[in-house]
């Protein structure tokens, strides 16, 4: 892993150019230095800038350890939890919920594009195949560059182009096993084509791969995830194009397009009992079928011109679409009458659909003005949003066990709404010294959201069923909101090897529109109509947008023997969201902070042999009556330690490497226990190829995943979300080049 630290001065998130401004690096067996200060990066800018000059935190995952990684049977969350210092352990289901960056939410790209939306559905690692990846760049801490959602940081990806020369083609196979029986099998393919001309160069890849069962350490089925969904009995299918146009010396065009569907595809599933009276002793079972399968399907096109000679500036425009559809596992809506309720409820079993569609045109110019660099522009985006809940015969449900659901009718799961937003920013960079380099910017963001009316599930299952005749919606509306974010850094270099940086910044996040003004309080009046009682009106209530502040204190070394960083911050905010009871979000007045401190380091003994670590600190609180307590543990982060032992040569690498998770408890009484796991991985170059082989979770530990133990919290059935992390599994994969 790359480490670097320099957050820098323009906001690059929507507008990067990554496949014009970065080149590829080669497969190295032979250990090399892990990072280099000149070495561009675009995350911690929206051009591309060295590392040496960016006042944050950055890190960046490439070459061989991210193509190890992924060969050895790591996933993208798995592989991201577990080299970089500041990022939650990956769940080993489809949700991400909860894999904060610096105990805080993180914004997710792919070569610049948001996979984040105002609809916080945790789904962001379930968009691309790890054969279609290039590199990962990763910038810690909250950051005023970009819009919503970078209060713990941003990730982005960034996809492998084409390069100029005859037709070059690569192939990957490989297959998973805790060999427990013939259902626990992963297994993936991907196959591309690239190559081209000066002028115009691309690269078209194909890769899906495809899931069994999953086994835990004593050797058991692990119960599927009819929460969040699951990826147990799972086919996914990448398909990734690019192009990219050298028009002339100083412009250039890519062009990417993307279709991208993970789904469930088996027929197994959960079964509860009938009338789910087995919820506290669930078994997996043949039989499932539903009329609504779980399914991420993702389509994104995006394309980025630059051109360094525009009127004495270097213009950078991006314009992207990315649209999305959601779906989830059947799940009961209520489990019975509720006594205490003054209005009867029926009773229902229903499996939502999410669909997001988002558009966004972003412009930045980037003008040299001797020692001072200014980058300002402006960005566009409209999101559109809506959802249904598909109903299932609720008698035939019941009996099965959750096993069998057929569709009796579709209705709105949220209300639908559509934000537009303008955000212009400003930042400027001067080199004051020739070690001193300062900056400063600021972006403000203005957006409206508009929101339909809307009748809640419940009302519209109690019509369906005869209590009741008709509702009175929840009205819809219309508001603004705004939002001016500041940021500035100084980094000082020490020696040419060695710097040290300083900075503040803000980030921000807006409540989910969907969950905050979906719901309202109904009274049934004697004619049969569900009269409104109270609910969130939107024209009096403005959504607030939720500024995070962040400082950030950090030092780095690198030289050809050994590289460290270490970075401390304090975050603090006074607003913050929380989920009620009936799993809804509300903006409160509240003090929350997190602070903590990053480590990395990685000596390279002999040319051969290397060694290193890492080590996160992290402590959330938020402030009640007065005193500073812990975050709860549905937020918390866990603090964590990781260490490898490596040795490769120019033909052999093999990595033995460790995680460890810190428990974490709450004011509440609540724990969470974090895992220990070991993977061991190998890779052999061959005349032809490469081999890999890969162990995970090598001394088979039994443990329950942090999802599993935060999903009981949230929906209390603890049976029923008991889930225990993957056993020891064997993976054997082989890629060529030709």
């Amino acid at each position: 892993m790359r480490q670097s630290n320099r957050l820098s001065r323009t906001p690059l998130a929507a507008l990067c150019m990554t496949g014009i401004a970065m080149g590829t690096a080669p497969l190295a067996f032979a250990q090399e230095p892990m990072g280099s200060l000149d070495e561009l990066v675009v995350v911690g800018n929206r051009a591309p800038s060295q590392i040496s000059e960016v006042p944050g935190t950055v890190w960046v995952l490439e070459g061989e350890e991210l193509q190890r990684q992924f060969d050895s049977g790591q996933s993208l969350k798995d592989t991201l939890g577990k080299l970089v210092p500041g990022m939650d352990l990956g769940t080993q289901n489809r949700t991400n919920y909860g894999q904060n960056l610096r105990g805080r939410s993180v914004l997710v790209m792919i070569d610049g594009v948001s996979l984040n939306s105002s609809r916080g559905v945790s789904r962001q690692f379930d968009s691309i195949d790890p054969f279609n990846i290039e590199r990962i760049e990763v910038l810690s801490g909250a950051t005023a560059i970009y819009g919503g959602g970078s209060t713990g940081g941003i990730i982005n990806i960034i996809t492998k182009k084409g390069e100029a020369g005859d037709p070059q083609f690569e192939t990957e196979v490989g297959a998973t096993s805790g060999f427990n029986n013939s259902n626990d099998r992963d297994l993936r393919a991907g196959q591309s084509i690239s190559g081209g001309t000066d002028f115009v160069k691309g690269r078209l890849a194909v890769a899906g791969q495809d899931n069994g069962s999953f086994y835990d350490g004593n050797g058991d089925p692990i119960l599927p995830d009819i929460t969040q969904t699951d990826l147990q009995y799972n086919r996914t299918l990448d398909v990734m194009g690019n192009l990219q146009f050298e028009f002339s010396d100083t412009q250039s065009l890519d062009l990417t397009a993307q279709v991208y569907n993970s789904k469930f595809d088996g027929n197994k599933g959960l079964y509860l009992g009938q009338n789910l009276s087995r919820r506290d002793n669930p078994e997996i079972r043949n039989g499932f079928t539903t009329d609504r399968e779980p399914e991420s399907d993702r389509y994104l096109v995006n394309a980025s011109y630059r051109d360094t000679d525009f009127l004495g500036h270097t213009a950078y425009l991006q314009a992207s679409t990315r649209n999305e559809e959601l779906s989830f596992h059947p799940y009961p809506g209520r489990l019975a009458d509720d006594p205490d309720t003054p209005i009867t409820e029926m009773p229902y079993v229903g499996a939502s659909k999410q669909n997001t569609e988002q558009h966004a045109l972003k412009a930045m110019l980037v003008k040299e003005l001797g020692d001072v660099q200014l980058t300002y522009g402006l960005d566009l985006d409209r999101e559109d949003f809506d959802a249904n809940q598909m109903i299932f015969d609720l008698n035939q449900a019941l009996a099965s066990g959750l096993l069998v659901n057929e569709a009796s009718y579709t209705t709105p799961r949220y209300p639908s709404y559509r934000v537009d937003g303008t955000a212009g920013f400003l930042q400027a960079e001067w080199q004051a010294t020739d070690r001193l380099k300062l900056d400063a910017g600021v972006r403000h963001r203005r957006a409206s959201l508009e929101v339909s009316s809307f009748v809640p599930v419940q009302q519209r299952v109690n019509i369906e069923n005869g209590i009741g005749s008709s509702a009175e919606p929840i009205p819809g509306g219309k508001n603004d909101y705004e939002i001016t974010l500041f940021n500035a850094g100084a980094i000082y270099s020490l020696t040419n090897d060695q710097q040290i940086w300083g900075s503040f910044s803000q980030g921000n996040e807006i409540p989910d529109p969907g969950k905050v003004l979906g719901e309202g309080q109904y009274g049934l009046s004697g004619s049969g109509q569900y009269q409104l009682t109270d609910f969130l009106n939107l024209d009096n209530n403005n959504l607030p947008a939720l500024k995070t502040n962040q400082v950030e204190f950090g030092w780095r070394r690198h030289t050809p023997e050994w590289d460290a960083q270490v970075a401390t911050y304090y975050t603090w905010s006074d607003k913050d969201t929380e989920i009620t009871d009936r799993l809804t979000v509300d903006v409160v007045d509240s003090k929350t902070r997190a602070y903590g401190l990053e480590a990395s380091g990685t000596w390279r003994l002999t040319p051969q042999w290397q060694i290193g670590g890492t080590g996160h600190y992290v402590k959330s609180e938020t402030k009640q009556d007065g005193d500073w307590q812990d975050q709860t543990v549905t937020d918390a982060s866990l603090p964590k330690a990781t260490a490898h032992v490596q040795w490769g040569d120019d033909d052999t690498s093999v990595r033995f490497q460790g995680v460890h998770a810190f428990d974490i408890d709450d004011a509440q009484g609540n724990e969470i226990e974090g895992p220990t796991t070991f993977d061991l991985q190998g890779t052999q170059r061959l005349p032809a190829g490469e081999l890999t082989l890969g162990i995970n979770n090598v001394f088979d530990n039994q443990y329950t995943t942090v999802w599993s133990q935060r999903a009981k919290l949230f929906y209390g059935l603890p049976e029923v979300t008991d889930f225990k992390g993957r056993g020891r599994t064997y993976t054997l994969s082989y890629s060529i080049e030709y």
